[in-house]
Order: structure tokens, then C-alpha cells, then sequence
């Protein structure tokens, strides 16, 4: 059977996590600076770049500071995962076609939608914004004292 993540190369994927994170040159995560020596690939991800920052002094690679940082998953399926998120394919789908336990995929979309909603500009009106007027009649919620029952008043007799 063809998986497909056999289909897409960690090289590729961390080249292009760096050319979306980095469009012109890379930065240090920690002071901004770009003056920096590569220093070598991770051990464990041969394709992973590692920085040595000249100005702050401090070591970092291509993932860290992003959502894909300190994770057991290989950044293709995590590529994968966001690809199959894009397709509206639900979590068991995805598991099925990644080969993961659905608990594990819950968890990593649930990451990815938080990370691309952190990073989603604040929405800024301009120009002329118009409003309209609401009236919500829908019950009394918050407000328990105006459905409770009133007792009854005694009646007068004649």
C-alpha cells in the first residue's frame, strides 16, 4: 500500500517552513538579529538547520519558537495534517490516512488552529462602518427574577 507521506521529503518541507518563516534571510527567534552562523544539522532531523545568533549568543533551528518545536511527529506529517485540515477532512479521516491514532491527530489539529489563529492580524475597520439595531427577545437568560413564578393574590370577596 502507498502512504503518502512517502511521497514528501522532510528536506523539502523544512526548506519551505524556512522560506515562509524567513522570506529574505534568517533572524534569531530571541533578539531579531540576522547576523548568524549556521551551525550544522539536528541529530535527530537531519534537515533541520541549526544557528548560532553572533549577537545574543544563543542557539536555535528552523522550528524553533513555531508549533512544529519539541514535537515527536516529523514535520511532513505535520505538513500533511494542515494540508488534509485545508481539504475539510475530519480527524478520523486523517488519522486513517497519516496511519496515527485519532487522540494523536485531535491533538495536533487542535494545535495547528490555535497557531493560525495567534497569528491572524487583528481585524481593523476603516473607512465608513455602518451598525444596525438589535432586539433579542429570545427568554430571559441572566435574568431569573423576571420568570419566576409570582404567588397568587388573595381574592376579595363581595
Amino acid at each position: 500500500m502507498l502512504r503518502i507521506q512517502n511521497l514528501i521529503e522532510d528536506a523539502k518541507c523544512y526548506k519551505i517552513v524556512r522560506e515562509m518563516r524567513w522570506p529574505t534571510s534568517a533572524k534569531c527567534p530571541h533578539c531579531d538579529s540576522s547576523h548568524l552562523t549556521k551551525k550544522g544539522f539536528d541529530e535527530e532531523h537531519s534537515d533541520c538547520q541549526r544557528y548560532l545568533c553572533k549577537v545574543c549568543n544563543r542557539r536555535f533551528d528552523d522550528l524553533t519558537n513555531t508549533i512544529f518545536a519539541g514535537r515527536h511527529q516529523a514535520l511532513k506529517v505535520w505538513i500533511l495534517c494542515l494540508y488534509f485540515m485545508g481539504l475539510n477532512l475530519s480527524n478520523q479521516q486523517i488519522a486513517q490516512e497519516l496511519g496515527l491514532n485519532k487522540d494523536d491527530v485531535q491533538k495536533m489539529t487542535t494545535l495547528l488552529r490555535e497557531g493560525i489563529v495567534a497569528k491572524k492580524p487583528a481585524v481593523q475597520l476603516q473607512d465608513e462602518v455602518e451598525c444596525d439595531e438589535v432586539y433579542v427577545v429570545a427568554g430571559h437568560k441572566g435574568n431569573p427574577a423576571a420568570v419566576k413564578k409570582r404567588p397568587k393574590r388573595p381574592t376579595q370577596s363581595a
